[in-house]
Parts: C-alpha cells; structure tokens; sequence
C-alpha cells in the first residue's frame, strides 16, 4: 500500500465533466490499494477573475484581503470534488490549507510555508478517508489566510507529501509531462521520460511553467519523487527527482543522453540598467539589499568596467515587480544625484537547460552560434554548470526557441 499525493490544475477541474473525471480517476487509484492525499487548484481561470473583480473594485486592494479573496477559488474546487467522489461510494473530507494543519510567513499573497502539523491529515487517512486539500492557501502566525504565490497548489503538494512521507507526488495538469519545449511553440517537441531536480529547477526559474520552481526546491531537499502527468491522458509523464532514483525509473538515462535536456523561455522579464554610478564599495550593495526589503528578487545581473570613476549596472526583474522596483531605483538615484534609471520591458529570456553541459566544454559557444546565424543579439548571459541563459529583444524569443531546439537536435526522433 502506497501513500500518494495526487495534485489537480486548474484545467482538470474547470467544469463540471472534468469534476466528474477526476472523480473517476481518484476512486481508481483508491481501488489499487493506495492511501490517497489530493490537492486541488480553483477550478479553469477563477483566479484570473478574482483578480479582475478586485482591480475593479480597488486599484490597491489590500494584500490582506486579496488573499482572502483569492483563498475562495481553490474551497470552491474542494467542496465540488469530495461531492464527485462521495457519489462514487468513497469516505471522502475536504480540508482549507488552514484546517490541514499548513502553516506560513505574513508575506501576503507569496507566503512561504514555514511548518505542516498532518495530524489531522493522518487520522482521516487511518479511518479510510480521501483528503482532498485546498491548494495554494496557508494560515499564517496571526491567524490570517496566507496565499503562497501563483502556481502555489504544486508547492502544497510537495510540501504535504514531505510531511506525510508520502511514496510519490503526482502532479496533474493538461500536459502529458515535461517537454523539450513548449509545443505549442515546436511541434516536434519531445516528451522527457525523467529529469533530475536540478534540470527541472532551472527549467522552472528559467521559464517553463509546468512546475512552480518553490515546490521544486522543497521536492530535492525532501526527496519527494514527483511524476508530472496529463489528466486525461495514460502517459506515463516525466519523473523528477535525483540522480540515484532516476537510474532506476524507464532504465534510467540512455548511455548517449542529450546533452540539453530543454529549451525554454520567458517573457515576463524586465531589464534594468542604472547609468554611471560612482564606482566604490557599497554602491551595489544598497541597491539590491533595498530591492530585497522589498521582496523583489533579481534574477541576471551584469556590472559594465569602470571609465572615469563610474559604471552601469542591468539587471532583471519579474515584470510583477516592474514598478515597485522603479520606484526604489527612482529613490537610489535621486539620492546619488548624476545616476539615471533606464526600464526595458521588451526582453525576454531564453534558455538551455541540461547535466550534459557539466562535462561537455562549447554548448554556451554554440548557443550563441545559432542565436548570431539567426541574427538575434544577446544583450546578457548568465550560466551556471547546467544552464545558460540569454535576455534578448522579445520579439526574437520564439525564433530563438525554435533554432535552439533544433540546433541542439531536441526533436521526435
């Protein structure tokens, strides 16, 4: 007997027949003999509209109150599924994030989980019920409803199979796993069979958004085996986890592996460049320690050579935190006197992703090759042993997607 966390998207549960499917595919699992924890997404674009009602209402509505709102979408999604299920003769719970003993920081709307207590969960488990949990919502230290970010459900997942020791993590969406890439983008993208965290990590920080890159990172330091499958599909999906447990799912790595496991992009970038900035200690440090008070995480930096006593400085953001990054760098420069700020929001990021570069010297020159043939300029770079990335013109990001994937020869075979 297996002890399975089973995750839903929003598009697995957005309406009614879908309710009813998942329902179906449930109370089969139930029936091999597994103990079943199942977390569940609001249903189709509820939170998209929630959004929307709020804008609506208030052009700065409260943190406080928006996850509040927000909160709503996944009860919905709960309350109707545990109805689907108990009509098919299965003990059946639905529970909030709060009530599944799922505890986070004050960070409204991107809370970290900071416990789980699965007592309650365990209990309910020991009496033969199916739990099905409100994904993407915590209770925080002062007894408000904390939401943990967009994508927040898969985080729930991971973060409940960790404290339930649970065999697997399975995560359900309208995909049949990972790709080499979007295929909606290319076509001829391949499914990926397994993928180690750190692929899927940079994958997920890198653009893909088939897994949060949060829930990810819970996944490696609890060694919680994830399996990302399609809910109406039979497909086996993709395996994430280390390298050990890799070798023993679909016989592991095939000897002469690809030495780039994907390509991805992303759009939501925005490129910053502060201009002539005085060059001594403690310059950098005020700008990004000032940007990390306020909860905005950089992603690429570069640092020009210093001319006369001064040097630029661009760096990424997420476009989310576009103006609350302008109006901290608006305060840094007028502080510095001659510094000006310049926002690109017309970039994106691109790209490659694999363990295969760790021992393989020339994939980054030949990354760049095929962006220079293609007449796509680079604006930055950034690498790390399994990853290179690119910011470019935006309007350049699917070409650049697609002569990556295949230069690098990531098509059906």
């Amino acid at each position: 007997m297996a002890l399975v966390v089973m995750k839903f998207g929003g598009s697995s549960v957005a309406d009614a027949e879908k309710i009813r499917f998942v329902a179906n595919k449930i109370c089969a699992k139930k029936k091999e003999g597994n103990k079943l924890v199942v977390v569940v997404s609001a249903p189709g674009d509820t939170t998209d509209d929630l959004l929307a009602m709020a804008q609506n209402v208030s052009s700065n509505p409260p943190a406080r109150e928006m996850d509040v709102l927000l909160s709503t979408g996944e009860m919905i999604s709960i309350a109707l599924l545990s109805m689907a299920v108990e009509v098919l003769g299965e003990k059946v719970i639905s529970l909030t994030g709060a009530q599944a003993g799922i505890a986070a920081d004050t960070n409204h709307l991107n809370a970290k989980v900071k416990k789980i207590n699965p007592k309650k969960i365990k209990n309910l488990l020991a009496k033969n019920h199916i739990v099905i949990v409100a994904g993407f919502q915590a209770i925080n230290a002062n007894g408000d409803i904390a939401t943990l970010g967009r994508g927040g459900s898969d985080l729930t997942a991971v973060a409940l199979a960790a404290a339930l020791k649970a065999d697997f993590c399975e995560i359900y969406s309208d995909v049949e796993g990972i790709f080499t890439t979007d295929p909606r983008i290319v076509k001829e993208a391949s499914k990926i069979n397994c993928l180690s965290y750190d692929e899927m990590l940079e994958m997920a920080c890198s653009g893909a958004q088939v897994l949060q890159s949060r829930s990810v990172e819970v996944a490696k330091k609890f060694g919680v085996i994830i399996n990302a499958r399609g809910t109406f599909s039979q497909d086996t999906g993709t395996i994430v986890a280390s390298e050990e447990i890799i070798k023993k799912f679909n016989g592991g790595r095939k000897m002469e592996a690809m030495l780039i496991s994907g390509v991805t992009f992303d759009k939501n970038q925005v490129k910053f460049t502060i201009i002539d900035l005085p060059d001594m200690p403690g310059v950098a440090s005020k700008i990004f320690i000032n940007l990390a008070k306020i909860n905005v995480n950089v992603d690429m930096i570069i640092q020009s050579a210093a001319i006369d006593k001064k040097n630029d400085i661009s760096f990424t953001v997420s476009k989310s935190d576009m103006k609350k990054t302008l109006i901290e760098l608006d305060k840094i420069a007028a502080e510095l006197k001659t510094v000006s700020v310049i926002c690109d929001e017309h970039v994106a990021k691109v790209s490659i992703v694999g363990v295969g570069m760790r021992t393989n010297p020339g994939i980054a020159a030949q990354m760049f090759d095929i962006l220079a043939k293609n007449n796509i300029n680079i604006e930055m770079i950034s690498t790390s042993d399994i990853k290179v990335s690119c910011i470019i013109d935006e309007v350049d990001a699917m070409k650049a997607v697609q002569v990556l994937h295949k230069g690098f020869k990531l098509s059906k075979k």
